[in-house]
């Protein structure tokens, strides 16, 4: 049954628990990665088939084989811990990432109509009274100019 559940340990056609590694890649180009080493758990590997408990040395032998065993596992447990907490972090930090630049891009892609078309209005506003300023200005000059050029009013 031991080797039974070490078999059936696997996910999505890996299985660290019968030696088979696992590479993480944080990114596209594959320089920041994470290598999760396998091992095999086996009751061969972990040297648990040749238990005998005929005789009280036996079994002593044998309870140092299980507590070795045992130790291994726990061993690994802790590795296994590392690697998954180091992946949650960089997961969270992905995700917080995307969610920003996605706030970002809606910020800059949904825009509320109402506030852009009185800032549109605004603007145009602000063009015409520019153009009649500059009439207004043009033809003043124009009206000096006519005075001073009126006969009988200092003309040339």
């Amino acid at each position: 049954q031991f080797d039974g559940v070490v078999e059936d340990a696997g996910i999505q056609g890996l299985n660290l628990l019968a030696g088979e590694d696992l590479v993480v890649d944080f990114n596209l180009e594959n320089r920041n990665k994470l290598e999760v080493e396998g091992r095999s758990f086996t009751l061969e590997a972990l040297s648990l088939t040749d238990i005998n408990f005929q005789r009280p040395s036996q079994v002593e032998d044998a309870i140092r084989t299980i507590q070795k065993a045992r130790e291994e596992l726990r061993e690994y447990v802790s590795t296994l811990a590392i690697d998954l907490s180091i992946i949650q972090i960089r997961q969270d930090f992905t995700r917080l990432t995307i969610n920003t630049n996605e706030s970002g891009a809606d910020d800059l892609i949904v825009a509320d109509q109402n506030e852009e078309g009185a800032n549109l209005l605004a603007s145009q506003v602000r063009l015409d009274l520019a153009t009649t300023s500059l009439s207004l200005a043009s033809q003043s000059q124009a009206s000096v100019l006519t005075i001073f050029n009126a006969p009988g009013i200092g003309g040339f």
